[in-house]
């Protein structure tokens, strides 16, 4: 299978608005921090979009370097093309101290679906998936791993 990157979507300033705007306190590193805001669904068919959105923090705000993604298939893990580890380039943009904001992720389940790279799962039976995430900026500083709760794609 060949994987094209997968595109990214930054939302910053209706986040950065948000965070400013709240009085909860919030960790900048130099090492981003990544967490789940949302994921859109954890059983896909045939045709569905999988879409992850991740919060990010970073002191230097110098995120512009790589969301790494990797599919690991708990039940297929042999089959040719079920399995991948993908760069994501996050979109350039001006760097600002304290960034805080969203990265969005999708993926199309055995689809083709435009701007969106496709995921495969088992060829004969149901498969089980796990993502995990992990963030590199500009200073080549590495997020912590980021797993998703078990995906299931059916056949």
């Amino acid at each position: 299978m060949s994987m094209r990157s997968a595109k990214i979507l930054l939302i910053t300033g209706l986040t950065l608005f948000l965070f400013g705007g709240c009085k909860k306190s919030v960790s900048y590193d130099t090492k981003p921090q990544i967490n789940f805001k949302n994921i859109n669904s954890t059983s896909l068919k045939t045709g569905d979009l999988l879409l992850f959105e991740i919060n990010f923090t970073d002191k230097e705000g110098d995120i512009q370097d790589t969301l790494w993604v990797q599919k690991i298939s708990k039940t297929c893990p042999n089959s040719p093309g079920v399995q991948f580890i993908s760069p994501n380039k996050v979109p350039d943009f001006t760097p600002t101290p304290n960034l805080a904001g969203i990265l969005e992720i999708g993926f199309a389940y055995n689809a083709n679906v435009q701007g969106y790279p496709v995921i495969g799962g088992c060829s004969n039976k149901n498969d089980t998936a796990t993502f995990k995430f992990w963030l590199r900026d500009k200073g080549k500083n590495i997020s912590d791993t980021l797993v998703s709760p078990p995906i299931i794609l059916q056949r």
